[in-house]
């Protein structure tokens, strides 16, 4: 569960973003910048945190005063070579705070660490990852807690990303609507009728903030509340462009992930945050036409 240490919401004097380059990091940058805070973004051009010299590279840009919001990740992970690659880059990032330790740190992990249920899931959900991506994220978040015991720490699990700017061309929301732009059918698996929660990268960006401002410590779900099917996500896509392209089923290879059903309770959301309201996924999706088309 989540808790915030400074209710008023006071933007901190120096951020540093580790992977500013990437969705979330660009994402989390551009939210903070709005509200005048000093940010040093990190790339992997400057820092590489699978390179020998990382965590004092890292250290270099930290202070005592500074909040450092870690998004950077080899994702997802497909083998067991990328899974420690990524616990490297965690044990490089851990070192770096070790030789100069922070006021707040924020990790951006993933809900592939909860195990899959038919019931809504909270932050008090087990923790049982059913893939190497989940295994790596909750390997790092176990890494952050009993390594920087005394480092206040929030963790931000989102749940599958959406929205401008998307670098990837996963299955759901950001494929479909490439698709459908491109003029091309929506080939969907199975009839597409997996349900899952989706998330706009601007409202998970929002969610990371409020953590920073608030000096948050603890679990918090990056979510919308609401499941919606992958067929009706790529209907949604598809009329919003002429001519229409078809939306049409084909023959699933496998089960279903989640045993096609994967929610969240957003309560806590709600009770910590009562004025955020997730975007909506068409206007979501909206404003990814009009964004990434320019």
């Amino acid at each position: 569960m989540l808790t915030l240490n400074q209710l008023q919401g006071t933007p901190p004097a120096r951020v540093v973003i580790m992977g500013a380059g990437g969705f979330v990091g660009r994402a989390t940058l551009a939210r903070l910048r709005r509200d005048g805070v000093e940010i040093v973004p990190l790339t992997r051009k400057e820092v590489d945190l699978l390179a020998s010299d990382a965590a004092q590279r890292l250290a270099a840009q930290l202070t005592s005063s500074t909040t450092l919001v870690l998004t950077s990740a080899l994702a997802p992970v497909k083998n067991p070579a990328m899974l420690l690659d990524n616990l490297r880059m965690m044990q490089a990032a851990i070192e770096a705070v070790k030789a100069q330790p922070v006021a707040h740190l924020v990790y951006v992990s993933s809900d592939a660490v909860y195990a899959d249920s038919r019931a809504p899931m909270t932050e008090a959900s087990p923790a049982e990852p059913g893939s190497l991506h989940g295994v790596m994220h909750l390997a790092r978040e176990v890494m952050l807690k009993s390594e920087l015991p005394g480092i206040p720490l929030a963790i931000v699990r989102p749940t599958l990303i959406f929205g401008p700017g998307d670098p990837h061309n996963g299955y759901g929301p950001n494929r479909f609507l490439r698709l459908a732009r491109s003029g091309k059918d929506i080939v969907l698996f199975g009839e597409g009728e997996e349900q899952r929660d989706h998330i706009c990268i601007e409202d998970v960006a929002e969610i990371v903030r409020r953590c920073v401002v608030h000096r948050a410590t603890g679990v918090v779900n990056a979510i919308s509340g609401t499941v919606t099917s992958f067929r009706t996500v790529a209907e949604l896509a598809a009329t919003l462009f002429e001519p229409r392209v078809r939306v049409t089923g084909s023959p699933r290879q496998g089960p279903m992930p989640h045993g096609g059903y994967r929610s969240f309770d957003a309560s806590l959301l709600r009770r910590l945050f009562p004025d955020f309201t997730p975007v909506d996924l068409r206007a979501g999706l909206e404003r990814m036409r009009a964004t990434d088309s320019r």
